[in-house]
């Protein structure tokens, strides 16, 4: 029963979160619900010490969907991995319930640790296209990372990061869930830095003229004063 639990906990995960899925049995050509099915299996055998079964199980895996999962890593429930492929997930990884993964994602150490070398990550996060996890931290609980972004530190809960290196743009006041998986429309620091500047750049400009106002009716008194 707990195979057949966990297809259908997987079918429906995929279907929840992907709008391109038409029906139960395209789920089963979904490459997040064929590697899944081998990370399963892989897992079980790694927890009994049978490594070389454990990772030959994997490497099925790898070779048909493009996404390498170590058997060693801990995920929770409700991971969903859209298209996925080129997403690789560590030995050491840890990962919450209903993770959200895009494709190329890393979850993965600097290569200068030893024991946990990979991220922890909450619930309810999502890791956008292309972004990098690199180092043994803990992403927080119903956070979002951007798209491309590297990160090196760790992340509060409800945060929204993006960059590189990453860096957390925007808090969430109480920490809820993200409303919806947008990878898109996140905040842009660089260009709400450039308007900062441009508003500071009026702001002195406006000040300097406003002094040369002044300066030019001063020497205008002082000048009708000496002539006096």
């Amino acid at each position: 029963m707990g195979f057949i639990k966990n297809i259908r906990e997987e079918i429906a995960v995929i279907r929840e979160r992907d709008p391109a899925i038409h029906s139960d049995w395209e789920v089963f050509l979904y490459p997040s619900f064929k590697v899944m099915m081998h990370y399963r299996v892989a897992h079980k055998l790694y927890l009994k010490k049978r490594y070389f079964l454990a990772r030959w199980v994997s490497q099925r895996g790898v070779r048909k969907t493009g996404i390498e999962i170590h058997p060693g890593a801990q995920i929770g429930k409700g991971l969903f991995i859209d298209h996925g492929n080129g997403v690789i997930i560590g030995e050491t990884a840890i990962l919450g319930d209903n993770v959200t993964l895009y494709q190329g994602v890393t979850l993965g150490g600097t290569g200068k640790e030893q024991g946990k070398r990979h991220p922890t990550v909450g619930n309810n996060v999502m890791i956008s296209a292309g972004a990098k996890v690199l180092g043994s931290f803990t992403i927080g609980d119903n956070s979002k990372i951007g798209a491309g972004s590297v990160v090196l530190k760790e992340v509060p809960p409800g945060s929204t990061v993006v960059g590189v290196p990453g860096h957390v743009v925007k808090r969430l006041k109480q920490n809820f869930p993200q409303e919806e998986l947008d990878q898109c429309t996140l905040p842009d620091p660089v260009e709400e830095d450039i308007n900062a500047l441009k508003k500071s750049n009026a702001e002195l400009t406006n000040h300097l003229l406003q002094l040369e106002a002044e300066m030019k009716e001063l020497r205008k008194a002082c000048n009708t004063e000496a002539k006096k």
